[in-house]
């Protein structure tokens, strides 16, 4: 019965993060559905075989690997766009936004051009940025999780950001008054 708690307490915890991490790190919702199926099942299947205070990790490192598993099997014809997903959007916006119909659409733009841009990364950087900056996880939890050097974890994150910032420089905001 402990055991079946635990693992009820780790699926409310963890199951929309794996479930988010999957889908960008996939681009596509029915394989993202699926690691986090597989990634629910070997939680259960391993709860005997790590701590509490180590779930995170394991749980975020399992996910990664998945995810990278699903990438190597995927050909090249197959690849599949990814919907845009409400969430994401919302973020971006603002409520005085929402009475002003220019700045809704910029504001529709930009998250599709930040989220096209993240997903034009490669897995290894965009796996790290997803964890930092969607995610919110600290440096020392991704070099953890992923089993990376701090400093490689820093490094990716850079690299990241500056690839980021490089496709998104011919997108400047413009001021509206």
């Amino acid at each position: 019965m402990l055991e079946e708690q635990k693992y009820r307490f780790l699926i409310q915890q963890y199951k929309n993060k794996i479930y988010t991490f999957s889908l960008y790190m996939l681009k596509n919702k029915m394989d993202a559905d699926d690691v986090t199926q597989e990634v629910l099942i070997r939680i259960w299947k391993n709860m005997d075989k790590f701590k509490m205070a180590a779930a995170k990790t394991w749980i975020i490192k399992t996910t990664n690997n998945l995810c990278i598993d699903y990438l190597r099997r995927r050909s090249a014809a197959s690849k599949r766009e990814l919907e845009i997903d409400d969430l994401f959007e919302d973020t971006y916006s603002t409520n005085s936004s929402k009475d002003n119909p220019y700045l809704t659409t910029h504001f529709k733009l930009a998250a599709s051009e930040v989220k096209e841009a993240i997903k034009n990364l490669p897995e290894n950087l965009r796996g790290i940025f997803i964890l930092y900056e969607i995610e919110g996880m600290k440096y020392k939890e991704i070099s953890l999780a992923l089993d990376l050097p701090l400093n490689s974890v820093k490094v990716y994150l850079l690299r990241a950001r500056k690839k980021l910032q490089e496709e998104l420089k011919k997108y400047e905001p413009q001021e509206i008054f």
